[in-house]
């Protein structure tokens, strides 16, 4: 794995807000994997029962944060009787690269997995050089 990759940190969750301290719901740090190519770095996710409606992504400075909420499912028809997720709040925050391209950040959701793909900025991809006789 290069710098980049290493680079790409987490960073601990800012401190809640006294007022938000009254919250009954629990919050959950996603696992997520970081993989690198010569063009990008994907960080995927899990984020069971979230949804694209559900999720919001900040990028404030040099800190991209992803919240997700996991309201329940309830399946129509179906009495739950045993249930090893619970409802809750997702939050993680990473520390991006500098070479990471901002603008073009890409974010999709697909059964509870988030994808985030950085690009590199064009500065930092690898590039082959020619050569010319003399």
């Amino acid at each position: 794995m290069t710098n980049t990759a290493r680079n790409l940190q987490r960073t601990e969750a800012r401190p809640v807000e006294a007022a938000e301290q009254a919250r009954t719901r629990q919050t959950y740090s996603p696992r997520a994997d970081v993989f690198e190519t010569g063009e990008s770095i994907v960080v995927v996710a899990d984020m069971p029962g979230v949804d694209e409606q559900s999720l919001d992504i900040t990028l404030e400075r040099n800190v991209l944060t992803i919240r997700g909420r996991n309201s329940g499912q309830e399946r129509e028809g179906y009495r739950l009787t045993y249930a090893e997720f619970e409802p809750g709040d997702y939050e993680r925050s990473f520390a991006l690269p500098q070479e990471t391209d901002r603008a073009r950040i890409d974010a999709m959701v697909s059964n509870g997995v988030l994808q985030l793909t950085l690009p590199k900025s064009q500065e930092a991809t690898a590039r082959k050089i020619t050569v010319k006789a003399g």
